[in-house]
């Protein structure tokens, strides 16, 4: 099928706003190269990765942004610099005011947003133009993206495979060509793991870098963040620097920081930690070890230097921690739950959850005030024991996964709980420690194994380090490119 546009792809957001303000596009063509692909490749005969289409709204939009002159135009993308640029929001935790965020469950699939997220503020204030929602599984509580409601989304290196989760729909929309970035969350791993499974650049900011309110100031007591799913570097800066930043209300933002300017400053000699352990003491599989592996090398190659390095926590208070980020994830879908219930004026029905979620409403029933305290007081200890090695070390290196992508099926909602457990424990053992700790951690796609599935590296840096980090992932970019590597058509 030809699609508008056909030098579409090949642009990153950075590159598209530059031609939309300099009037060799305008924002109405750019739209609809992105929705063209959207439907032909990622509708629910494809990939499906779309759950809610905001197109009217956003042709408008753009129609409006095509009527105006140069002089006009240039005014205002000096202050809105991807004035104009086709965007996705993730169906989950942001409201977008006049829309529906389902959470990707049936009990909030006619809930309305009365209000937009401070976030979302920031991103049309940069001049992003919101055409639609990409799939979440239910309340995120998963690292593949399928769910009763929307269905599977698939990887598209191999369709038969997990795309990860939670972000799976936005790292597929951009894995394919829908656009160059995405939004994205992560409360385990739901940036870094999806951008991993689909070869794609994903950074988890620093606990309290971006805003969550007005509504929820701290998801998830803090183990939940936003940013992008991108295939560029440059434009997970460009975005983080725009939308960074304290909100009223905000008590623990890391100071700003110029995230572009780190792109241009190569990083100095880094000392980097490789950890190979999963911190379950399960097996790595071979190719994840070789990702990481990988990566160790590319650094070495380029100056830094790469030591082997044991996990700094004790195993006592791993089970604490991942015990206690059981409690605090399964307290919030109770709350999310209840909160609707109120709306409503009617209890949850058992058909609208799917199996693992209704089961863990029935177990965060039975947490106590205490549980939910000891819990952050384990995140705090974790937090505490990666800056002691931080203070000895720049970085950190490890898979992003124990495993690669799983069979589709494998980490769905919708099964018994414990065959899901099995194949969720592999999933983020090395991307949920920082969910915790609230350190900066990004996947970057470096390795392809040998049966041409992308399989990321992930460093992590000390807490409001987000600079090193874009410093070292752009200097890898430009010596292992990748954003010619696409997925089968």
């Amino acid at each position: 099928m030809a699609l508008p546009l056909p030098e579409y792809e090949g642009w990153d957001a950075t590159s598209m706003a530059a031609l939309i303000r300099d009037g060799q596009l305008s924002a109405l063509e750019v739209l609809e190269a992105a929705i063209a692909r959207a439907e032909a490749r990622t509708g629910a005969n494809g990939l499906n990765a779309i759950s809610h289409r905001h197109h009217e709204q956003a042709r408008a939009a753009a129609s409006r942004l095509a009527g105006l002159g140069p002089a006009e135009r240039a005014r205002r993308a000096a202050g809105a610099p991807l004035l104009g640029v086709p965007f996705l929001l993730k169906d989950l935790g942001l409201a977008l005011q006049g829309t529906v965020t389902s959470h990707g469950c049936a009990f909030f699939q006619d809930a309305v947003a009365d209000h937009d997220s401070t976030l979302v503020q920031r991103y049309k204030a940069a001049g992003l133009n919101i055409f639609g929602k990409t799939i979440s599984p239910e309340f995120g509580q998963t690292a593949t993206t399928e769910s009763r409601w929307y269905g599977r989304t698939l990887n598209p290196w191999n369709r038969a495979l997990s795309s990860g989760g939670s972000s799976g729909g936005s790292a597929v929309a951009v894995a394919a060509g829908v656009l160059p970035v995405a939004h994205a969350s992560d409360g385990g791993g739901s940036i870094r793991i999806p951008a991993s499974h689909c070869g794609l650049f994903g950074l988890k900011p620093s606990r309290g870098r971006l805003p969550t309110g007005p509504r929820m100031l701290e998801g998830w007591m803090g183990l939940s963040t936003h940013h992008v799913i991108s295939r560029s570097v440059r434009d997970s800066a460009l975005l983080l620097q725009l939308t960074q930043g304290a909100e009223p209300g905000s008590r623990t933002a890391p100071p700003s920081d110029d995230m572009l300017g780190a792109l241009q400053r190569p990083p100095r000699t880094l000392r980097i930690g490789l950890l190979e352990t999963n911190p379950f003491g399960l097996p790595v599989h071979p190719d994840c070890q070789d990702a990481a592996r990988r990566a160790a090398a590319l650094c070495e190659s380029l100056g830094h230097q790469v030591e082997p390095v044991p996990l700094p926590l004790p195993a006592a208070l791993v089970g604490e921690m991942f015990a206690g980020m059981g409690v605090v994830t399964t307290t919030g879908l109770l709350a999310s739950v209840h909160a609707r219930e109120q709306q409503l004026g009617r209890a949850v029905r058992e058909s609208e959850l799917e199996a693992v979620s209704w089961g863990n409403i029935d177990r965060a029933r039975g947490h106590s005030a205490e549980q939910l305290l000891a819990a952050r007081a384990s995140f705090d200890q974790v937090g505490r024991l990666f800056d002691l090695f931080f203070a000895g070390h720049d970085l950190l290196l490890s898979p992003v996964t124990a495993a690669p992508p799983p069979p589709l099926g494998a980490m769905s909602l919708d099964q018994p709980y414990d065959d899901y457990v099995k194949a969720a424990v592999m999933a983020s053992p090395f991307t949920a420690l920082f969910n915790m700790s609230g350190h900066p951690a990004m996947s970057v796609p470096l390795h392809w194994n040998a049966a041409g599935l992308p399989l990321g590296a992930q460093f992590v840096a000390d807490l409001g380090a987000e600079t090193r980090l874009l410093a070292l992932a752009a200097q890898l970019e430009q010596a292992a490119p990748w954003a010619a590597r696409r997925p089968p058509a």
